[in-house]
């Protein structure tokens, strides 16, 4: 059976387009409060567990080793937009392992900051490892290769320490085997597929530490405060997770993963929940999570205010004249009816 339409694109009235997915809110506990749609079939979650991988680096004392700061931790968390804020963070990182770019595996890419990418070109320069969006999350890795006493050069392999490390922790916040559905993610670590039911009680376990031991616990914690605390560094000016977390701080967590998932952590209603795209669509599973934050999270006017033009975003051509809206459909809203 497929999944539900969530999201519907407008031209004229008319709908140009439609966006299926499905969705799960869940508490610690793995009650579903609700959902939307096939949540047992496995999803790659992809960047959005950034945080969840990060957790080996920080519970088992190597962050504190380190002495990494709580903007280089959120951007051990991040998918960042290559502003210089964000590679001169990767680097002290590095730093501190006593390693330079030259060691980071994940590849290059130009920065997704045009901002960014244009001082490059204006330069003469060309983008490096450092640039990667997900640089800071390797830099954190080669820290905790240097912490386990492994070698850093192929800390991306499945076999490697540092990913033998972060499979287990992540089989452990998942309570799911992860032996099978094992892909390669777009910066060449492993990444495994998982249920949107287990990816969002993970994410509630994020929130209210149920479940974990004292040193996870603390990490998850740690992780979250610093997050808050720089939200610019988890992603960047203009996007998404960056404006949440400004918002918001340290009421709620939000991670963006490649082709239209995102994850939260819902620390005051001890939820998390997980959303996929069918399609991929960034421009759907943003759309998706504003409602169900909208919906699962106590928000004032002023966080209404904060939101309203994203909440019911409004479609403009290049002259600015408005041609259509992006709105989420009946199916979305239905799911929370009685829900407290």
């Amino acid at each position: 059976m497929a999944n539900p339409v969530l999201v519907e694109v407008t031209r004229n009235g008319i709908v140009e387009s439609r966006h299926r997915g499905t969705f799960a809110v869940i508490d610690a506990s793995g009650t579903v409060v609700a959902s939307v749609g096939d949540i047992d079939r496995p999803v790659y979650p992809r960047s959005a567990v950034k945080v969840l991988q990060a957790l080996p680096l920080v519970e088992n004392g190597w962050a504190d080793r380190f002495g990494l700061t709580d903007a280089e931790l959120a951007l051990v968390c991040a998918s960042h937009s290559g502003e210089p804020i964000h590679t001169e963070a990767a680097v002290a990182i590095l730093a501190k392992a006593g390693l330079t770019g030259a060691a980071l595996e994940c590849g290059v890419h130009w920065p997704s900051s045009k901002r960014a990418s244009k001082t490059l070109i204006r330069q003469g320069a060309e983008p490096s490892a450092l640039h990667n969006n997900c640089s800071g999350k390797h830099a954190g890795f080669l820290c905790l290769a240097c912490g386990l006493g492994a070698e850093p050069q192929g800390y991306v392999g499945p076999d490697h320490p540092v990913q033998r490390a972060v499979k287990s922790a992540l089989a452990e916040v998942y309570e799911t085997d992860l032996t099978h559905g094992a892909g390669t993610d777009g910066c060449s670590i492993p990444t495994y597929a998982v249920p949107l039911r287990h990816l969002a009680r993970a994410f509630a376990r994020l929130g209210t530490g149920e479940g974990f031991g004292p040193s996870r616990q603390a990490a998850a914690a740690r992780l979250r405060r610093s997050v808050a605390a720089h939200p610019v560094m988890v992603a960047g000016p203009g996007r998404l997770d960056t404006q949440l977390g400004e918002h918001f701080r340290e009421r709620v967590f939000t991670k963006t993963g490649a082709e239209g998932v995102f994850c939260a952590s819902l620390p005051e209603r001890g939820w998390g929940l997980a959303l996929k795209c069918d399609d991929g669509a960034t421009r759907a599973s943003e759309a998706i999570l504003l409602q169900l934050l909208a919906a699962t999270m106590p928000w004032s006017p002023d966080d209404h205010a904060a939101f309203s033009t994203q909440l019911d975003p409004v479609l403009r051509n290049w002259n600015g004249i408005e041609v259509g809206r992006i709105r989420h459909s009946e199916n979305l809203t239905a799911a929370f009816v009685g829900v407290a």
